[in-house]
């Protein structure tokens, strides 16, 4: 079957459960699990459930698309991605992301945790991210028959909505919060950067480093999605003053975040 039959068997799937008109997609990353509990769900789906997509690995056992109401919009959020570190292709990343514009979303929010690079920016900030450098190696619109998806060639001159970074940085004002804006770069990963390597990326010009969320925006833009995409950074990338990975305390400091960023994610849908 190819690529465009089953996204469209996924799709008919979906509906037939009762995903009516979503109007906004949500990628739930590390520090933004808990806007579940602000969604008045309607009904969710495992993703090991849904045809053709992506079968979740452990980390994300309990990996489902959900349907709702937040603030009176209808919303699809996905709770649990894929990344390209856990052997997925990119068209597996980024499928996601085509079934939720397949079925009708216009407007895409995503959440990440990065590393921040940019010295000025400290441990449990937030970042919106202004643009970015993939470095994973690969792209999502590498694939035979690419334009029948849209513009072979996409034009990725404003990947990230300057109308919903522009809104965001208004409420962040408002409610007083540390919101950076800044360029994210995507590695391929699992494993984090040498001091060299960290080097390098602050050279480039990044302010922060993950390893997800580039391909996701990619198709996003091919399909003419507003995107707008915020990182927690759970860690300082000093290379020197590099210390070893403590993943305990990352993820004690997205937790520690994750009251902002929901609070910004709400208070952006209650505006589009």
């Amino acid at each position: 079957m190819n690529k465009k039959d089953q996204l469209l068997e996924t799709t008919q799937y979906i509906k037939s459960k009762g995903f009516e008109s979503p109007e906004i997609g949500i990628v739930l990353g590390t520090g933004l699990g808990k806007l579940i509990n602000e969604i008045d769900i309607i009904k969710e789906i495992p993703y090991s459930d849904i045809p053709h997509f992506p079968q979740a690995t452990v980390e994300f056992h309990s990996g489902k698309l959900i349907y709702g109401t937040i603030e009176n919009k209808k919303v699809i959020v996905m709770s649990g991605r894929f990344h390209l570190y856990e052997g997925y292709n990119p068209w597996q990343v980024t499928y996601g992301i085509r079934t939720m514009h397949s079925l009708g979303i216009k407007k895409l929010l995503i959440s990440n945790a990065a590393g921040a690079i940019n010295l000025n920016y400290k441990k449990g900030d937030l970042m919106l991210l202004e643009d970015h450098i993939n470095l994973q190696g690969s792209s999502p619109l590498a694939f035979a028959n690419v334009g029948e998806f849209g513009d072979q060639f996409a034009d990725m001159l404003e990947p990230y909505s300057k109308n919903l970074n522009t809104q965001m940085k208004a409420i962040a004002s408002t409610y007083d919060l540390v919101l950076h804006e800044g360029t994210y770069v995507g590695v391929l990963g699992p494993q984090l950067e040498t001091r060299a390597e960290y080097r390098m990326l602050g050279l480039m010009g990044a302010d922060a480093v993950g390893m997800s969320t580039v391909p996701e925006v990619i198709v996003a833009k091919h399909l003419k999605l507003e995107t707008v995409a915020v990182s927690v950074l759970t860690d300082e990338c000093d290379p020197d003053n590099l210390q070893p990975v403590n993943i305990a305390e990352i993820i004690a400091i997205a937790g520690e975040a994750e009251p902002k960023m929901i609070l910004l994610f709400k208070e952006l849908i209650k505006t589009i």
